[in-house]
């Protein structure tokens, strides 16, 4: 059985390495397969409605948003 830590360090040190390793690989390759698959939305939005109205506009500035918060999360994703 582990000791518990006896100074806050340790304790950050601890749950930091337990975030490290199983926490950032999964949203990192959710974030990655959620910015391939963004494109196929913004297609479709140009092409059937165009940018002509505020909402349409508005709906794909915040999909072209999405798409880079995704792409720089899941920058780190490797698939080995």
């Amino acid at each position: 059985m582990a000791t518990p830590p006896t100074d806050l360090s340790s304790v950050v040190r601890q749950s930091r390495s337990v975030i490290d390793t199983g926490l950032l690989e999964p949203v990192a390759g959710v974030a990655f397969w959620t910015a391939v698959a963004l494109p196929f939305l913004h297609v479709p939005l140009l092409l059937l409605t165009g940018l002509s109205t505020p909402n349409t506009m508005t709906a794909f500035l915040v999909l072209l948003a999405l798409n880079v918060v995704a792409l720089l999360v899941g920058h780190s994703y490797s698939r080995e």
